[in-house]
């Protein structure tokens, strides 16, 4: 759980995000949910904490203080099965600029107290997270957390094989002329679109006329 309260907030937006690697998943603000979107999406991530420790430390003046980063995420490769731990600050670039001196030992702190349990110490801002990908993954996150429907499956991977390099739009059109029925076969497609069983550009905004191919699994 959170070791403080997420806060109502009306600048920001807060709220808890739908999420099957934590039972934490809060955000404070759109950038940190689209953050929390990034990580459900990532398949390398396994789990992830929010607000998951709170570090008491001394400022110059002696004063006792509490520095509480945002999440604590646990990534696998799959490939070499390297685990990292990864402690991050999520914050808006502008923050940063008006508030750099408290923020500079805070993240100094974090830093310290990651790097003595073997764990990383991340700052990221909109730069990374604001992209056409963080947008993708927003968008594909719910379609992947769908059951997969296996009859469609089937009858979309089987065609899309005969047609090599597609759009989502053709795709469809091949599959049926009827549109009830290609709006019931279109989760399906986003699924696999999502699961990376079908090939997409995901560093571009993904529409209906965005180019698809069979990755041949």
């Amino acid at each position: 759980m959170p070791v403080r309260d997420i806060p109502k907030n009306y600048r920001n937006i807060t709220g808890k995000a739908s999420s099957n690697k934590t039972e934490t998943a809060y955000f404070e603000s759109g950038l940190e949910r689209d953050f929390l979107s990034v990580l459900e999406f990532d398949k390398d991530v396994v789990t992830y904490d929010v607000q998951p420790v709170a570090i008491n430390w001394f400022d110059t003046k002696g004063k006792l203080r509490k520095y509480t980063p945002d999440v604590l995420v646990k990534t696998v490769d799959f490939e070499t099965n390297k685990k990292t731990i990864t402690l991050y600050e999520v914050k808006y670039r502008d923050d940063i600029r008006k508030n750099w001196k408290e923020l500079k030992a805070k993240f100094k702190v974090g830093i310290r107290f990651a790097k003595k349990q073997g764990w990383r110490f991340k700052l990221i801002t909109e730069k990374e997270i604001k992209t056409p990908y963080t947008d993708n993954a927003r968008f594909l996150v719910p379609y992947v957390n769908q059951t997969l429907n296996e009859a469609f499956e089937n009858l979309i991977l089987d065609k899309l094989s005969a047609l090599d390099e597609t759009s989502v739009e053709v795709l469809l059109s091949e599959l049926s002329k009827d549109p009830w029925r290609k709006a019931e076969i279109l989760p399906t497609i986003w699924k696999l679109v999502g699961d990376k069983r079908i090939g997409c550009d995901l560093f571009l905004p993904i529409t209906m006329a965005s180019p698809i191919w069979d990755v041949g699994e």
